[in-house]
Protein backbone atom coordinates (compact mmCIF):
# COMPACT_ATOMS: atom_id res chain seq x y z
CA UNK A 1 0.00 0.00 0.00
CA UNK A 2 2.41 2.33 0.56
CA UNK A 3 4.26 1.85 -2.71
CA UNK A 4 0.52 2.59 -4.54
CA UNK A 5 0.34 5.66 -2.69
CA UNK A 6 4.00 7.05 -3.79
CA UNK A 7 3.17 5.93 -7.22
CA UNK A 8 -0.21 6.59 -7.75
CA UNK A 9 0.57 9.18 -11.06
CA UNK A 10 2.86 6.51 -12.50
CA UNK A 11 0.20 4.03 -12.30
CA UNK A 12 -2.18 6.70 -13.36
CA UNK A 13 -0.25 7.57 -16.72
CA UNK A 14 0.38 3.65 -16.83
CA UNK A 15 -3.15 2.55 -17.03
CA UNK A 16 -4.15 5.26 -19.55
CA UNK A 17 -1.88 4.21 -21.99
CA UNK A 18 -2.47 0.81 -22.00
CA UNK A 19 -6.64 1.52 -22.16
CA UNK A 20 -5.74 3.84 -25.16
CA UNK A 21 -3.56 1.22 -26.83
CA UNK A 22 -6.77 -1.45 -26.23
CA UNK A 23 -8.92 1.00 -28.18
CA UNK A 24 -10.94 2.22 -26.07
CA UNK A 25 -13.02 5.47 -26.96
CA UNK A 26 -10.24 8.19 -25.80
CA UNK A 27 -13.04 10.74 -24.26
CA UNK A 28 -14.77 8.36 -22.47
CA UNK A 29 -11.21 6.39 -21.08
CA UNK A 30 -9.89 10.56 -19.71
CA UNK A 31 -12.71 10.89 -17.90
CA UNK A 32 -13.32 6.85 -16.50
CA UNK A 33 -9.81 7.19 -15.45
CA UNK A 34 -9.89 10.45 -13.89
CA UNK A 35 -13.07 9.56 -11.81
CA UNK A 36 -11.99 5.84 -10.97
CA UNK A 37 -8.46 7.35 -9.50
CA UNK A 38 -10.28 10.36 -7.72
CA UNK A 39 -12.28 8.12 -5.57
CA UNK A 40 -8.86 6.10 -4.78
CA UNK A 41 -7.21 8.91 -4.13
CA UNK A 42 -9.69 9.98 -1.68
CA UNK A 43 -10.47 6.61 -0.07
CA UNK A 44 -5.86 6.93 0.15
CA UNK A 45 -7.07 10.04 1.79
CA UNK A 46 -4.30 12.07 -1.05
CA UNK A 47 -7.12 14.97 -2.12
CA UNK A 48 -10.58 16.15 -0.14
CA UNK A 49 -13.59 14.97 -1.56
CA UNK A 50 -13.96 18.80 -1.87
CA UNK A 51 -11.63 19.03 -4.98
CA UNK A 52 -14.63 17.28 -7.39
CA UNK A 53 -16.82 20.54 -6.94
CA UNK A 54 -14.50 22.43 -8.93
CA UNK A 55 -15.06 19.65 -11.98
CA UNK A 56 -18.49 20.93 -13.15
CA UNK A 57 -17.04 24.84 -13.34
CA UNK A 58 -14.50 23.53 -15.16
CA UNK A 59 -17.14 21.72 -17.97
CA UNK A 60 -18.58 24.79 -17.87
CA UNK A 61 -15.17 26.67 -18.84
CA UNK A 62 -14.53 24.79 -21.76
CA UNK A 63 -18.59 24.97 -23.20
CA UNK A 64 -17.77 29.00 -23.07
CA UNK A 65 -14.49 28.65 -24.29
CA UNK A 66 -15.01 31.43 -27.01
CA UNK A 67 -11.14 30.63 -28.69
CA UNK A 68 -12.73 26.90 -29.37
CA UNK A 69 -15.89 28.46 -31.33
CA UNK A 70 -13.10 28.81 -34.33
CA UNK A 71 -13.07 24.95 -34.81
CA UNK A 72 -16.57 24.43 -36.11
CA UNK A 73 -15.89 27.95 -38.43
CA UNK A 74 -12.78 26.49 -40.28
CA UNK A 75 -14.21 23.24 -40.38
CA UNK A 76 -17.14 24.30 -42.32
CA UNK A 77 -15.06 26.63 -44.22
CA UNK A 78 -13.13 23.67 -45.14
CA UNK A 79 -15.80 21.38 -45.84
CA UNK A 80 -18.27 23.83 -48.11
CA UNK A 81 -14.57 24.61 -49.99
CA UNK A 82 -14.10 21.14 -50.73
CA UNK A 83 -17.36 20.32 -51.73
CA UNK A 84 -17.65 23.43 -53.90
CA UNK A 85 -15.09 22.29 -56.48
CA UNK A 86 -11.99 24.90 -55.49
CA UNK A 87 -9.64 22.24 -55.00
CA UNK A 88 -10.49 20.38 -58.42
CA UNK A 89 -10.11 23.66 -60.41
CA UNK A 90 -6.75 24.99 -58.44
CA UNK A 91 -5.59 21.31 -59.34
CA UNK A 92 -6.28 21.06 -62.87
CA UNK A 93 -5.12 24.68 -63.66
CA UNK A 94 -2.13 24.61 -61.77
CA UNK A 95 -1.30 20.92 -63.27
CA UNK A 96 -1.69 22.42 -66.75
CA UNK A 97 0.76 25.23 -65.71
CA UNK A 98 3.64 22.97 -64.65
CA UNK A 99 2.66 19.96 -66.66
CA UNK A 100 5.45 20.53 -69.11
CA UNK A 101 8.39 20.14 -66.16
CA UNK A 102 8.79 16.57 -65.21
CA UNK A 103 7.50 16.51 -61.51
CA UNK A 104 5.34 19.15 -62.67
CA UNK A 105 1.98 17.49 -61.38
CA UNK A 106 3.93 16.11 -58.13
CA UNK A 107 4.76 20.39 -57.64
CA UNK A 108 1.33 21.16 -58.48
CA UNK A 109 -0.07 18.69 -55.60
CA UNK A 110 2.19 19.93 -53.26
CA UNK A 111 1.23 24.00 -54.23
CA UNK A 112 -2.77 23.21 -54.50
CA UNK A 113 -2.27 21.31 -50.88
CA UNK A 114 -0.28 24.78 -49.17
CA UNK A 115 -3.03 26.57 -50.57
CA UNK A 116 -6.15 24.26 -49.43
CA UNK A 117 -4.14 24.07 -45.71
CA UNK A 118 -4.53 28.12 -46.01
CA UNK A 119 -7.88 28.10 -46.47
CA UNK A 120 -9.36 24.86 -44.86
CA UNK A 121 -7.43 23.51 -42.39
CA UNK A 122 -8.39 20.58 -42.46
CA UNK A 123 -6.41 17.04 -43.63
CA UNK A 124 -9.04 15.03 -44.50
CA UNK A 125 -10.84 17.33 -46.98
CA UNK A 126 -6.93 18.15 -49.01
CA UNK A 127 -5.97 14.30 -49.19
CA UNK A 128 -9.39 12.84 -50.19
CA UNK A 129 -9.09 15.82 -53.05
CA UNK A 130 -6.33 15.48 -54.53
CA UNK A 131 -6.04 11.86 -54.24
CA UNK A 132 -9.34 11.52 -56.12
CA UNK A 133 -8.39 14.30 -58.95
CA UNK A 134 -4.36 14.32 -58.49
CA UNK A 135 -3.64 10.41 -58.39
CA UNK A 136 -5.58 8.89 -61.20
CA UNK A 137 -3.96 11.76 -63.46
CA UNK A 138 -0.60 10.70 -62.16
CA UNK A 139 -1.18 7.34 -62.65
CA UNK A 140 -2.45 7.51 -65.90
CA UNK A 141 0.98 8.93 -67.47
CA UNK A 142 3.65 6.64 -65.54
CA UNK A 143 4.73 8.28 -62.15
CA UNK A 144 5.88 5.78 -59.63
CA UNK A 145 3.07 5.15 -57.35
CA UNK A 146 5.16 5.49 -54.45
CA UNK A 147 6.38 8.59 -55.08
CA UNK A 148 3.01 10.03 -55.96
CA UNK A 149 0.82 8.74 -52.84
CA UNK A 150 3.80 10.10 -50.97
CA UNK A 151 3.33 13.44 -52.22
CA UNK A 152 -0.34 13.73 -51.81
CA UNK A 153 -0.37 12.22 -48.32
CA UNK A 154 2.17 15.01 -47.10
CA UNK A 155 1.12 17.52 -49.00
CA UNK A 156 -2.82 17.09 -47.51
CA UNK A 157 -1.17 17.30 -43.84
CA UNK A 158 -0.05 21.04 -44.10
CA UNK A 159 -3.04 21.66 -43.13
CA UNK A 160 -1.95 21.28 -39.82
CA UNK A 161 1.20 23.38 -40.17
CA UNK A 162 -0.25 25.90 -42.05
CA UNK A 163 -2.41 28.65 -40.63
CA UNK A 164 -5.77 28.46 -40.15
CA UNK A 165 -5.11 24.93 -38.76
CA UNK A 166 -7.22 23.17 -35.93
CA UNK A 167 -3.80 21.84 -34.39
CA UNK A 168 -2.68 25.52 -33.62
CA UNK A 169 -6.21 26.45 -32.53
CA UNK A 170 -5.82 23.33 -29.84
CA UNK A 171 -2.88 23.85 -28.58
CA UNK A 172 -2.91 27.32 -28.48
CA UNK A 173 -5.83 27.07 -26.07
CA UNK A 174 -3.68 24.40 -24.67
CA UNK A 175 -0.71 26.31 -23.87
CA UNK A 176 -2.91 29.47 -23.00
CA UNK A 177 -1.17 31.33 -25.67
CA UNK A 178 -2.62 33.72 -28.37
CA UNK A 179 -4.04 31.91 -31.21
CA UNK A 180 -2.74 34.84 -33.62
CA UNK A 181 0.79 34.32 -32.21
CA UNK A 182 0.48 30.65 -32.78
CA UNK A 183 -0.30 31.44 -36.21
CA UNK A 184 2.34 33.78 -36.97
CA UNK A 185 5.07 31.68 -35.71
CA UNK A 186 3.87 28.22 -37.73
CA UNK A 187 3.58 30.41 -41.04
CA UNK A 188 7.70 29.78 -42.06
CA UNK A 189 7.91 26.66 -40.92
CA UNK A 190 4.90 25.49 -42.73
CA UNK A 191 6.12 27.38 -46.09
CA UNK A 192 9.57 26.26 -45.35
CA UNK A 193 7.97 22.62 -45.31
CA UNK A 194 5.98 22.65 -48.57
CA UNK A 195 9.44 24.29 -50.07
CA UNK A 196 11.53 21.33 -49.10
CA UNK A 197 8.13 18.53 -50.34
CA UNK A 198 8.96 20.66 -53.92
CA UNK A 199 12.78 20.48 -53.72
CA UNK A 200 12.59 16.83 -53.11
CA UNK A 201 10.03 16.39 -55.79
CA UNK A 202 12.71 18.31 -58.09
CA UNK A 203 15.76 15.69 -56.81
CA UNK A 204 13.67 12.71 -57.71
CA UNK A 205 12.32 13.70 -61.43
CA UNK A 206 16.20 14.93 -61.97
CA UNK A 207 17.72 11.61 -60.86
CA UNK A 208 14.91 9.72 -61.72
CA UNK A 209 12.96 10.83 -64.66
CA UNK A 210 10.92 8.34 -65.25
CA UNK A 211 9.63 9.01 -61.80
CA UNK A 212 8.00 11.93 -62.83
CA UNK A 213 7.47 12.18 -65.95
CA UNK A 214 6.23 15.34 -67.42
CA UNK A 215 2.99 15.73 -69.29
CA UNK A 216 2.60 14.87 -72.59
CA UNK A 217 1.76 17.32 -75.70
CA UNK A 218 -2.24 16.11 -76.12
CA UNK A 219 -2.78 16.56 -72.65
CA UNK A 220 -1.47 20.20 -72.43
CA UNK A 221 -5.19 21.41 -72.98
CA UNK A 222 -4.76 25.37 -72.48
CA UNK A 223 -2.67 25.83 -75.99
CA UNK A 224 -3.30 29.27 -78.27
CA UNK A 225 -3.90 28.71 -81.55
CA UNK A 226 0.09 28.84 -82.52
CA UNK A 227 0.22 25.96 -80.39
CA UNK A 228 2.25 27.87 -77.41
CA UNK A 229 1.33 27.67 -74.25
CA UNK A 230 1.26 31.53 -73.83
CA UNK A 231 3.09 31.87 -70.42
CA UNK A 232 4.59 34.86 -71.71
CA UNK A 233 1.47 36.67 -70.82
CA UNK A 234 1.44 35.17 -67.41
CA UNK A 235 5.03 36.31 -66.83
CA UNK A 236 3.69 39.79 -68.23
CA UNK A 237 0.93 39.73 -65.50
CA UNK A 238 2.73 38.73 -62.82
CA UNK A 239 4.98 41.19 -63.41
CA UNK A 240 2.98 44.35 -63.25
CA UNK A 241 0.68 42.72 -60.36
CA UNK A 242 3.79 42.61 -58.27
CA UNK A 243 4.84 46.40 -59.41
CA UNK A 244 1.88 47.38 -58.53
CA UNK A 245 1.69 45.61 -55.29
CA UNK A 246 4.95 47.23 -53.95
CA UNK A 247 3.56 50.77 -55.40
CA UNK A 248 -0.06 50.34 -53.51
CA UNK A 249 2.00 48.70 -50.31
CA UNK A 250 4.01 51.60 -49.95
CA UNK A 251 0.92 53.92 -49.87
CA UNK A 252 -0.39 51.38 -47.40
CA UNK A 253 2.59 51.74 -45.10
CA UNK A 254 3.37 55.19 -45.05
CA UNK A 255 4.23 56.35 -42.14
CA UNK A 256 4.19 53.77 -40.50
CA UNK A 257 7.86 53.01 -38.71
CA UNK A 258 7.39 49.56 -37.61
CA UNK A 259 5.37 47.05 -39.70
CA UNK A 260 5.19 43.45 -39.44
CA UNK A 261 6.60 40.81 -41.61
CA UNK A 262 3.42 38.59 -41.94
CA UNK A 263 1.27 42.02 -42.60
CA UNK A 264 3.53 43.16 -45.02
CA UNK A 265 3.14 39.52 -46.96
CA UNK A 266 -0.47 39.70 -46.78
CA UNK A 267 -1.11 43.01 -48.08
CA UNK A 268 1.47 42.67 -50.73
CA UNK A 269 -0.63 39.28 -51.75
CA UNK A 270 -3.76 40.90 -51.22
CA UNK A 271 -2.75 43.99 -53.91
CA UNK A 272 -0.71 41.75 -56.55
CA UNK A 273 -4.78 39.78 -56.37
CA UNK A 274 -6.46 42.44 -56.84
CA UNK A 275 -4.00 43.90 -59.85
CA UNK A 276 -4.29 40.79 -61.58
CA UNK A 277 -7.87 40.07 -61.22
CA UNK A 278 -8.81 43.49 -62.67
CA UNK A 279 -6.89 43.20 -65.73
CA UNK A 280 -8.01 39.78 -66.61
CA UNK A 281 -11.36 40.90 -65.90
CA UNK A 282 -10.82 43.93 -68.22
CA UNK A 283 -9.08 41.63 -70.95
CA UNK A 284 -12.61 39.26 -70.75
CA UNK A 285 -15.14 41.75 -70.45
CA UNK A 286 -13.89 43.88 -73.85
CA UNK A 287 -12.04 41.24 -75.19
CA UNK A 288 -8.67 42.47 -75.72
CA UNK A 289 -6.29 39.79 -76.24
CA UNK A 290 -3.66 40.72 -74.02
CA UNK A 291 -3.80 37.38 -71.81
CA UNK A 292 -3.64 33.79 -73.10
CA UNK A 293 -6.01 31.04 -71.64
CA UNK A 294 -3.49 29.50 -69.35
CA UNK A 295 -2.51 33.29 -68.23
CA UNK A 296 -6.46 33.97 -67.74
CA UNK A 297 -7.53 30.68 -66.53
CA UNK A 298 -4.65 31.08 -63.40
CA UNK A 299 -5.70 34.61 -62.79
CA UNK A 300 -9.84 33.47 -62.27
CA UNK A 301 -9.22 30.09 -60.38
CA UNK A 302 -6.31 31.70 -58.02
CA UNK A 303 -7.71 34.82 -57.10
CA UNK A 304 -10.69 33.74 -55.12
CA UNK A 305 -8.13 31.33 -53.07
CA UNK A 306 -6.23 34.11 -52.46
CA UNK A 307 -9.00 36.46 -51.33
CA UNK A 308 -10.26 34.20 -48.87
CA UNK A 309 -7.19 33.65 -47.63
CA UNK A 310 -6.84 37.72 -46.73
CA UNK A 311 -10.44 37.59 -45.60
CA UNK A 312 -8.84 34.85 -42.80
CA UNK A 313 -5.34 35.23 -42.14
CA UNK A 314 -4.86 38.99 -43.14
CA UNK A 315 -7.83 40.37 -40.78
CA UNK A 316 -6.07 38.63 -38.08
CA UNK A 317 -2.51 39.03 -38.46
CA UNK A 318 -3.69 43.17 -39.71
CA UNK A 319 -5.51 43.18 -36.19
CA UNK A 320 -8.63 43.58 -37.69
CA UNK A 321 -10.01 40.33 -36.50
CA UNK A 322 -9.74 37.35 -33.59
CA UNK A 323 -9.43 34.11 -34.80
CA UNK A 324 -12.52 32.89 -34.44
CA UNK A 325 -14.35 36.65 -35.73
CA UNK A 326 -11.99 35.24 -38.98
CA UNK A 327 -13.04 32.02 -39.13
CA UNK A 328 -16.87 33.37 -39.19
CA UNK A 329 -15.98 35.44 -41.89
CA UNK A 330 -14.47 32.66 -43.48
CA UNK A 331 -17.13 30.33 -43.47
CA UNK A 332 -19.03 32.91 -44.91
CA UNK A 333 -16.61 33.50 -47.64
CA UNK A 334 -16.57 30.05 -48.14
CA UNK A 335 -20.71 29.93 -48.54
CA UNK A 336 -20.49 33.28 -50.98
CA UNK A 337 -17.79 31.02 -53.05
CA UNK A 338 -19.96 28.35 -53.53
CA UNK A 339 -22.91 30.12 -54.40
CA UNK A 340 -21.15 31.51 -57.12
CA UNK A 341 -19.88 28.77 -58.22
CA UNK A 342 -23.62 27.32 -58.30
CA UNK A 343 -22.50 24.37 -56.39
CA UNK A 344 -24.14 25.05 -52.81
CA UNK A 345 -27.37 22.39 -52.64
CA UNK A 346 -28.99 21.27 -49.12
CA UNK A 347 -27.95 18.45 -49.55
CA UNK A 348 -23.96 19.52 -49.25
CA UNK A 349 -25.10 21.89 -46.80
CA UNK A 350 -26.72 19.50 -44.66
CA UNK A 351 -23.78 17.15 -45.14
CA UNK A 352 -20.72 19.58 -44.39
CA UNK A 353 -23.34 21.15 -40.95
CA UNK A 354 -23.01 17.17 -39.59
CA UNK A 355 -19.84 16.80 -40.33
CA UNK A 356 -18.43 20.06 -38.14
CA UNK A 357 -21.10 19.18 -36.11
CA UNK A 358 -19.67 15.71 -35.47
CA UNK A 359 -16.29 16.99 -35.21
CA UNK A 360 -16.97 19.82 -32.58
CA UNK A 361 -18.65 17.52 -30.35
CA UNK A 362 -15.93 15.06 -30.70
CA UNK A 363 -13.29 17.68 -29.81
CA UNK A 364 -15.13 19.02 -27.00
CA UNK A 365 -15.78 15.74 -25.51
CA UNK A 366 -12.34 14.64 -25.51
CA UNK A 367 -11.54 18.03 -23.65
CA UNK A 368 -14.09 17.30 -20.62
CA UNK A 369 -12.45 14.15 -20.75
CA UNK A 370 -8.91 15.47 -20.33
CA UNK A 371 -9.95 18.13 -17.42
CA UNK A 372 -11.07 15.44 -15.58
CA UNK A 373 -8.48 13.33 -16.09
CA UNK A 374 -6.11 16.14 -15.18
CA UNK A 375 -8.19 17.12 -12.10
CA UNK A 376 -7.15 14.05 -10.27
CA UNK A 377 -3.79 13.72 -12.27
CA UNK A 378 -2.87 17.36 -10.65
CA UNK A 379 -4.84 16.18 -7.37
CA UNK A 380 -2.38 13.12 -6.78
CA UNK A 381 0.78 16.09 -7.57
CA UNK A 382 0.98 13.82 -11.12
CA UNK A 383 2.24 17.26 -12.48
CA UNK A 384 5.01 17.37 -9.94
CA UNK A 385 6.16 14.13 -10.69
CA UNK A 386 6.43 14.84 -14.65
CA UNK A 387 7.52 18.10 -14.14
CA UNK A 388 10.63 16.23 -11.49
CA UNK A 389 10.58 13.33 -14.25
CA UNK A 390 11.56 15.99 -17.22
CA UNK A 391 13.40 18.52 -15.07
CA UNK A 392 16.14 15.95 -13.65
CA UNK A 393 17.09 15.12 -17.91
CA UNK A 394 20.92 15.74 -18.17
CA UNK A 395 21.74 18.76 -20.35
CA UNK A 396 18.73 21.59 -19.55
CA UNK A 397 16.43 23.26 -21.51
CA UNK A 398 18.14 20.95 -24.58
CA UNK A 399 17.98 17.88 -22.76
CA UNK A 400 14.06 18.36 -22.28
CA UNK A 401 13.26 19.34 -25.84
CA UNK A 402 14.89 16.17 -27.40
CA UNK A 403 13.41 14.39 -25.00
CA UNK A 404 9.80 15.42 -25.77
CA UNK A 405 10.53 15.26 -29.62
CA UNK A 406 11.64 11.76 -29.53
CA UNK A 407 8.58 11.00 -27.23
CA UNK A 408 6.10 12.73 -29.50
CA UNK A 409 7.44 11.25 -32.37
CA UNK A 410 6.98 7.49 -30.78
CA UNK A 411 3.52 8.56 -29.35
CA UNK A 412 2.79 9.32 -32.93
CA UNK A 413 2.89 6.31 -34.27
CA UNK A 414 -0.02 5.24 -31.77
CA UNK A 415 -1.86 8.25 -31.18
CA UNK A 416 -3.54 10.67 -32.95
CA UNK A 417 -3.21 14.30 -32.45
CA UNK A 418 -6.01 15.32 -30.33
CA UNK A 419 -4.90 12.30 -28.04
CA UNK A 420 -1.34 13.85 -28.02
CA UNK A 421 -2.60 17.46 -27.54
CA UNK A 422 -5.02 16.71 -24.82
CA UNK A 423 -3.48 13.96 -22.96
CA UNK A 424 0.56 15.04 -23.31
CA UNK A 425 0.49 18.41 -24.23
CA UNK A 426 -0.68 19.52 -20.47
CA UNK A 427 2.22 17.46 -18.65
CA UNK A 428 4.71 19.45 -21.25
CA UNK A 429 3.33 23.00 -21.05
CA UNK A 430 4.52 24.09 -17.28
CA UNK A 431 7.83 22.14 -17.39
CA UNK A 432 8.67 24.01 -20.44
CA UNK A 433 7.08 27.13 -18.92
CA UNK A 434 9.02 27.05 -16.02
CA UNK A 435 12.60 26.04 -17.99
CA UNK A 436 11.98 29.41 -19.58
CA UNK A 437 11.19 28.22 -22.96
CA UNK A 438 8.94 30.58 -25.11
CA UNK A 439 5.43 28.60 -25.43
CA UNK A 440 4.52 29.63 -28.66
CA UNK A 441 8.05 28.23 -30.18
CA UNK A 442 7.12 25.26 -28.09
CA UNK A 443 3.65 24.56 -29.27
CA UNK A 444 5.09 25.05 -33.09
CA UNK A 445 7.97 22.52 -32.53
CA UNK A 446 5.34 19.90 -31.10
CA UNK A 447 3.05 21.44 -34.60
CA UNK A 448 5.50 20.31 -36.74
CA UNK A 449 6.77 16.88 -34.88
CA UNK A 450 3.12 15.67 -34.57
CA UNK A 451 2.09 16.30 -38.41
CA UNK A 452 4.60 12.97 -38.45
CA UNK A 453 1.72 11.61 -36.97
CA UNK A 454 -0.87 12.07 -39.93
CA UNK A 455 1.59 9.87 -42.17
CA UNK A 456 3.08 7.72 -39.74
CA UNK A 457 2.56 3.99 -41.28
CA UNK A 458 0.46 1.93 -39.98
CA UNK A 459 -1.99 4.26 -37.89
CA UNK A 460 -1.49 7.81 -40.26
CA UNK A 461 -4.92 9.04 -40.78
CA UNK A 462 -3.66 10.82 -44.16
CA UNK A 463 -2.55 7.11 -45.20
CA UNK A 464 -5.98 5.74 -44.33
CA UNK A 465 -7.66 8.62 -46.11
CA UNK A 466 -5.60 7.88 -49.16
CA UNK A 467 -6.33 4.46 -49.08
CA UNK A 468 -9.93 5.03 -49.21
CA UNK A 469 -9.86 6.94 -52.88
CA UNK A 470 -7.04 5.31 -54.34
CA UNK A 471 -7.71 2.43 -56.58
CA UNK A 472 -7.83 -0.97 -55.47
CA UNK A 473 -8.24 -3.12 -58.39
CA UNK A 474 -6.54 -2.95 -61.71
CA UNK A 475 -8.85 -0.53 -63.85
CA UNK A 476 -9.42 0.81 -67.79
CA UNK A 477 -8.25 4.46 -68.13
CA UNK A 478 -10.73 6.36 -69.30
CA UNK A 479 -8.83 8.44 -71.38
CA UNK A 480 -6.09 6.26 -72.10
CA UNK A 481 -7.75 3.10 -72.90
CA UNK A 482 -4.78 1.43 -71.44
CA UNK A 483 -4.94 -0.77 -68.21
CA UNK A 484 -3.46 0.46 -64.86
CA UNK A 485 -2.20 -1.26 -61.69
CA UNK A 486 -3.77 -0.85 -58.34
CA UNK A 487 -2.01 1.30 -55.81
CA UNK A 488 -0.77 -1.03 -52.98
CA UNK A 489 -1.51 -0.28 -49.12
CA UNK A 490 2.85 -1.47 -48.96
CA UNK A 491 3.29 1.56 -51.87
CA UNK A 492 1.29 3.62 -50.04
CA UNK A 493 3.38 3.06 -47.09
CA UNK A 494 6.99 3.22 -48.17
CA UNK A 495 5.54 6.73 -50.29
CA UNK A 496 5.56 8.22 -46.78
CA UNK A 497 9.18 7.66 -45.54
CA UNK A 498 10.96 10.25 -47.21
CA UNK A 499 8.59 12.46 -46.62
CA UNK A 500 8.69 11.62 -42.94
CA UNK A 501 12.54 12.15 -42.92
CA UNK A 502 11.93 15.55 -44.26
CA UNK A 503 9.58 16.25 -41.50
CA UNK A 504 12.01 15.33 -38.64
CA UNK A 505 14.31 17.20 -40.43
CA UNK A 506 12.16 20.59 -40.03
CA UNK A 507 12.37 19.92 -36.34
CA UNK A 508 15.42 19.67 -35.94
CA UNK A 509 15.77 23.20 -38.00
CA UNK A 510 13.14 24.70 -35.86
CA UNK A 511 15.06 23.74 -32.90
CA UNK A 512 18.44 24.92 -34.09
CA UNK A 513 16.65 27.92 -35.51
CA UNK A 514 14.38 29.53 -33.22
CA UNK A 515 13.93 32.70 -35.31
CA UNK A 516 11.79 30.56 -38.08
CA UNK A 517 8.98 31.08 -35.41
CA UNK A 518 9.93 33.89 -32.78
CA UNK A 519 9.41 36.44 -35.60
CA UNK A 520 5.63 37.17 -34.08
CA UNK A 521 7.43 38.79 -31.44
CA UNK A 522 7.32 42.54 -30.99
CA UNK A 523 10.93 44.31 -31.41
CA UNK A 524 9.37 47.29 -29.65
CA UNK A 525 12.16 48.20 -26.21
CA UNK A 526 11.30 46.43 -23.31
CA UNK A 527 10.69 48.32 -19.78
CA UNK A 528 13.27 47.58 -17.47
CA UNK A 529 11.46 48.77 -14.49
CA UNK A 530 14.07 47.29 -11.87
CA UNK A 531 16.23 50.22 -11.76
CA UNK A 532 12.94 52.57 -10.86
CA UNK A 533 13.35 54.49 -7.82
CA UNK A 534 10.00 54.32 -5.71
CA UNK A 535 11.27 56.10 -2.51
CA UNK A 536 8.53 58.89 -3.12
CA UNK A 537 6.14 56.70 -2.20
CA UNK A 538 7.75 55.50 1.19
CA UNK A 539 8.37 58.93 2.17
CA UNK A 540 4.98 59.67 1.71
CA UNK A 541 4.14 57.35 4.21
CA UNK A 542 7.00 58.03 6.62
CA UNK A 543 6.16 61.44 6.81
CA UNK A 544 2.08 60.70 7.50
CA UNK A 545 0.96 62.03 3.73
CA UNK A 546 -1.52 60.21 2.04
CA UNK A 547 1.21 59.08 -0.60
CA UNK A 548 -0.16 60.53 -3.46
CA UNK A 549 2.86 62.65 -3.75
CA UNK A 550 5.01 59.75 -3.43
CA UNK A 551 2.61 57.84 -6.14
CA UNK A 552 2.87 60.86 -8.71
CA UNK A 553 7.35 60.45 -7.85
CA UNK A 554 6.95 56.43 -8.15
CA UNK A 555 5.08 57.76 -11.88
CA UNK A 556 7.02 60.18 -13.45
CA UNK A 557 10.27 57.66 -12.72
CA UNK A 558 8.66 54.92 -14.23
CA UNK A 559 7.01 57.13 -17.40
Amino acid sequence: MPFIIENLAPIMFFNLVVFLLLGFPVAFTLAAIGVLYGLVAVELGLIQPALFQALPQRVFGIVANDTLLAVPFFTLMGLILERSGMAEDLLETIGQLFGEIRGGLAIAVVLVGAMLAATTGVVSASVISMGLISLPIMLRYGYDRRLATGVIAAAGTLSQIIPPSLVLIILADQLGRSIGDMYRGAMVPGLLLAGSYIVYVVIVSLFRPSAAPALPPEARVYAEPNGRRGLRSLAVLTVFAAVVAWLASRFWFEGRTEVPLDEKVVVVLLMAGLAGWLVALLNKALKLGWLSQLAERVTFVMIPPLFLIFLVLGTIFIGLATPTEGGAMGAVGALIMAVARRRLTLPLLKQAMGTTTRLSCFVVFILVGSTVFSLSFRGIDGDLWVEHLLASLPGGQWGFLIVVSILTFVLAFFLDFFELAFIVVPLLAPVADKMGIDLIWFGVLLAVNMQTSFVHPPFGFALFYLRSVAPKADYIDRVTKKKVAKVTTGQIYWGSIPFIVIQLLMVAAVLAFPGMVTHYKSDAPVQDTSSIDLQGASYGAEYGGDGVQGTDDAASAFQ
